[in-house]
C-alpha cells in the first residue's frame, strides 16, 4: 500500500493499558509490545484516505524486551513503531502464511537498517 501523504497517531502506554486494549479489541487477555489499528480497513476505510491508523506501544514491554535483547530502549521503541506502521500498510505476520511473515521481517530489517544509517536509531 502506498502512503505518500498519510497521518497516524502513536500512543505509548503501560502494560495495563495495552493489555486492556488487547483484550477488548483482539480477544487476547495479556500485555503485548505493540498493537496497530488500521483506519483504511472496514466499511468506513475510505472516509479519510490520508488517515493510516493508530500504533499503540507498551513502554513496559519495550523496556523488558530491550534489556533482554541487549538493545537500547530507544532502538526497541523505534523498531516497534516500524513494526506497527508495517501492519498499518498491509504487512501481516499473524494471519498470513510463513512467506508473508518472512516478507514482513525482511522489510523490517531493511527499513530498520536505513533508520540506523540515517542516525535515527
Amino acid at each position: 500500500m502506498a502512503c505518500p501523504a498519510s497521518e497516524l497517531s502513536v500512543t505509548i502506554v503501560g502494560d495495563r493499558s495495552i493489555r486492556r486494549l488487547n483484550r477488548d479489541y483482539l480477544g487476547r487477555d495479556k500485555a503485548t509490545n505493540v498493537i496497530s489499528f488500521p483506519m483504511q480497513e472496514g466499511a468506513f476505510g475510505a472516509i479519510n484516505p490520508e488517515l493510516l491508523g493508530d500504533v499503540v506501544i507498551s513502554a513496559d514491554t519495550a523496556a523488558r524486551e530491550a534489556e533482554d535483547g541487549g538493545d537500547s530502549y530507544n532502538s526497541r521503541l523505534v523498531f516497534l513503531l516500524l513494526h506497527g506502521i508495517l501492519h498499518l500498510t498491509g504487512y501481516d505476520h499473524e494471519r498470513s502464511g510463513e512467506a508473508e511473515a518472512e516478507r514482513m521481517e525482511a522489510k523490517e530489517r531493511e527499513l530498520f537498517a536505513l533508520l540506523q544509517q540515517e542516525g535515527f536509531v
